[in-house]
């Protein structure tokens, strides 16, 4: 199962449309978004392409594709406009053996963590910024943003063939860690 991994979207049309650009190329199977699809939230700029109508439209049209959980910025009226679930704090999933524990962030983080095991994956985004790393058994993983990095670099995760991978939007290798 090939996997695209995007967090922090916050409406950029701009920016998602270049992470379906990149979907579509590289052949992924599915998406796991990370919350903060559509708002920017009262503490961030306007990013870039802000278009959070056009953004659920393009979202919508990958529903069958999509997994998501709530972020912080995220509300009912956001569910009322997209056609797949994404009210969920976080969800569990099992690929290829290996469970995942996603969730965006703002409950649940390094601070924060959630009853894991050893061998398990935590995967957040939130905090803008990337993160691959074993800590106690358990990889942590976060994305970082598509619209508003803090690290400056708008970037993107993929999980394939028991690795996960960030990659930049103009596809340079971040970083990554083996399962």
């Amino acid at each position: 199962m090939k996997c695209m991994i995007v967090s922090d979207i916050h409406g950029s049309y701009e920016d998602f449309k270049r992470i379906v650009e990149i979907f579509e190329e590289e052949h992924m199977e599915q998406f796991i978004l990370l919350g903060d699809l559509l708002y920017h939230g009262p503490r961030n700029p306007l990013p870039e392409g802000y278009n959070p109508k056009e953004t659920a439209v393009l979202l919508n049209h990958y529903k069958d594709k999509i997994i998501a959980v709530r972020g912080n910025c995220d509300a009912e009226v956001d569910q009322m406009v997209l056609d797949f679930p994404m009210r969920a704090d976080y969800t569990q999933l099992y690929i290829d053996g290996h469970r995942f524990f996603v969730t965006h962030g703002h409950l649940y983080n390094e601070d924060e963590m959630p009853l894991l095991n050893q061998g398990d994956i935590f995967m957040y985004g939130h905090f803008h910024k990337p993160v691959a790393k074993l800590i106690d058994g358990i990889v942590i993983f976060n994305p970082s943003s598509i619209s508003l990095p803090k690290a400056g670099v708008k970037s993107y995760g993929v999980y394939e063939n028991d690795e996960l991978k960030i990659f930049s939007l103009e596809k340079e290798l971040i970083e990554s860690i083996k399962l």
